[in-house]
């Protein structure tokens, strides 16, 4: 394996498979061609056709689309063609979040294959022998990636919460950070990537914050969500990365960020510019 593998895993989506999701001729995601086929044999909804999946019906305004997207979403829930309901509302956009037509939860976002966003922090501590990062292991039982290795911070970032204050709730939530402790995060840039899941695709784009922390903190889960937490070199944590698969997925893209931003990784890799370009990568 490479850190290269780590950043083609999170990238990996043909888009044969997929049709555009359209409201009102602008495309705000992607489809994938069973769930479109689907989706357009329920009554007047959905229309499908060359052009791609329309949500013809749609009301004007976005409270109303915002409502009848979730009546609707319960009625997909129930025939099965989605898992379930996270509860956390996400904004669907053609670009970034200003751009919000109406609301979708966060667990029907990647069936319709619309952008999200979330937020990742790097917490890290300075000692006598170099940088170490505080890694968190997730609980059993969480419905993703249970049991795999995270970030000491992670989250998404939903609809109607800024940037700001959402960092501060991942931080007490996850962390037990205080928010004068969380508000010394230093934004540090975003990655993207797009890849296709199980429930549909996946074009994310996640802000990344750097948090230096005391020597003497430690971090206490408020929320269940981490089964432990521990304080691991740099060194050590990158080897983890790119020898095995025990970090979550898109963890691997923020740590590798990490470290050519912090320079344990440097141009002397051979894959140096393709890691670099490649945590940026194009959303469809």
């Amino acid at each position: 394996m490479s850190l290269l593998d780590k950043i083609r895993a999170c990238n990996d989506w043909t888009a044969d498979d997929y049709v555009p999701f359209l409201l009102a001729g602008e495309r705000l995601g992607w489809v994938r061609r069973d769930f479109a086929d689907a989706l357009s044999g329920r009554g007047q909804d959905f229309q499908l056709d060359a052009a791609g999946l329309s949500w013809h019906a749609a009301p004007a305004g976005f409270a109303a689309r915002s409502e009848r997207f979730q009546r609707m979403l319960s009625e997909l829930i129930d025939d099965g063609l989605i898992s379930h309901r996270h509860g956390e509302p996400y904004p669907v956009c053609a670009g970034d979040r200003e751009q919000t037509r109406f609301l979708i939860d966060r667990a029907a976002a990647p069936y319709f294959g619309v952008r999200a966003f979330g937020q990742h922090l790097n917490g890290y501590v300075r000692t006598a022998n170099g940088l170490e990062l505080w890694v968190g292991r997730r609980a059993a039982d969480r419905r993703n990636y249970p049991g795999r290795l995270d970030h000491l911070v992670a989250g998404g970032l939903p609809w109607g919460v800024t940037l700001a204050d959402n960092l501060r709730k991942e931080c007490h939530e996850e962390a037990g950070i205080a928010a004068n402790l969380a508000d010394r995060a230093v934004p540090v840039g975003a990655i993207t990537y797009c890849r296709s899941s199980a429930a549909g695709l996946k074009p994310d784009v996640i802000y990344c914050y750097d948090l230096e922390l005391p020597a003497g903190f430690t971090p206490v889960c408020t929320d269940g969500e981490v089964a432990e937490f521990f304080r691991c070199p740099v060194e050590q944590v990158l080897a983890t990365v790119r020898d095995s698969d025990d970090f979550k997925l898109n963890c691997n893209l923020v740590i590798i960020d990490f470290m050519i931003r912090h320079g344990v990784l440097g141009p002397a890799d051979r894959d140096y510019l393709a890691l670099v370009q490649g945590l940026r990568a194009p959303l469809p």
